[in-house]
């Protein structure tokens, strides 16, 4: 059983009915009890996370042909494999729906549109590293209510480290030794003094430029797996990130995680993050974001004055 350091008062209850799960927590669970819950059930999901991974992702690496999908973005058969044993053993541990990334664009938006509990999963964040033999990928898994994420596990299978948030109830990491620390807020830093990570670097329009010409930064990067490049803002190790638009499993369980770390983020036209679209009848979000709020506040005005 993981460390449970989270001590904050959950939000008021609510009620939604669901069948019972294998674990005992339910939709029907008020909030309250819910919440508190969620950070014993983290074992469990990491358990799960690592066993799927020894399993169906590592065996692959370097092994696995990858394919372009519709959209022109990247999948392997190890995308699959993973999202089928998480997509067959979540809803054991919490019932309810499951949003995959690699389903069909139809059932995913029929998913998110109309479910209020779902499971969000990314079997594969950084297939374009994992097919290049590029050290740089993770798993993500978040259980979202009314496209709000309330718990969120991301799995980085190169450094064996976990990070994991409750909302209202902060934010951890485990490291390969398997000691598990809160994330405490770090002090702020200046933007000129920050590393920034950005990623669809060539959709970001007249910002692009800005980026290139006259960065305010000390150092830029391109990592190319979001779920981990949330995470490591989270624990400090970059600073700010901004990037031209995600869709939910990139961002709900790493942007929990960050902001549950005391860090702050919002797309490039609105404030409000979770509630937030940026193209009507979309569900793929921009962000801007940091560390540390007033980081936040100096790179969101940067950013803002450029697009």
């Amino acid at each position: 059983m993981l460390p449970t350091p989270f001590s904050a008062e959950p939000p008021a209850s609510l009620t939604v009915a669901e069948p019972e799960s294998a674990s005992g927590l339910t939709c029907a669970t008020p909030r309250q009890a819910l919440l508190a819950g969620l950070p014993a059930l983290a074992a469990t999901v990491i358990a799960l996370m690592r066993e799927v991974s020894a399993a169906e992702l590592m065996p692959r690496f370097r092994h696995v042909v990858a394919e372009k999908k519709h959209d022109g973005t990247v999948v392997t058969e190890a995308d699959r494999a993973v999202e089928a044993k998480l997509a067959a053993a979540l809803p054991k541990i919490f019932d309810c729906q499951v949003l995959g990334e690699e389903m069909p664009p139809e059932l995913q938006q029929q998913i998110w549109r109309d479910a209020d509990w779902l499971w969000c999963v990314d079997p594969l964040d950084g297939t374009g590293n994992f097919t290049n033999g590029k050290r740089y990928f993770g798993i993500s898994v978040a259980l979202m209510y009314q496209r709000e994420s309330i718990f969120g596990v991301v799995f980085d299978p190169n450094t064996n480290e976990v990070f994991h948030a409750v909302r209202g109830q902060g934010a951890c990491m485990m490291d390969a030794a398997g000691v598990t620390k809160r994330l405490k807020q770090l002090p702020a830093k200046h933007l000129s003094e920050a590393i920034v990570e950005v990623g669809r670097y060539k959709r970001l329009g007249r910002l692009q430029l800005a980026l290139k010409t006259n960065p305010p930064f000390k150092k830029i990067s391109s990592s190319g797996a979001s779920v981990l490049q949330w995470c490591h803002m989270a624990c400090g190790r970059v600073d700010a990130f901004v990037h031209a638009g995600e869709q939910p499993w990139d961002y709900a369980a790493g942007a929990l995680i960050l902001e549950e770390a005391g860090g702050r983020m919002a797309t490039l036209l609105h404030d409000n993050y979770w509630r937030s679209v940026d193209v009507q009848g979309s569900w793929e979000k921009s962000v801007i974001a940091a560390r540390h709020p007033a980081l936040f506040d100096e790179w969101k005005r940067w950013v803002r004055s450029h697009v």
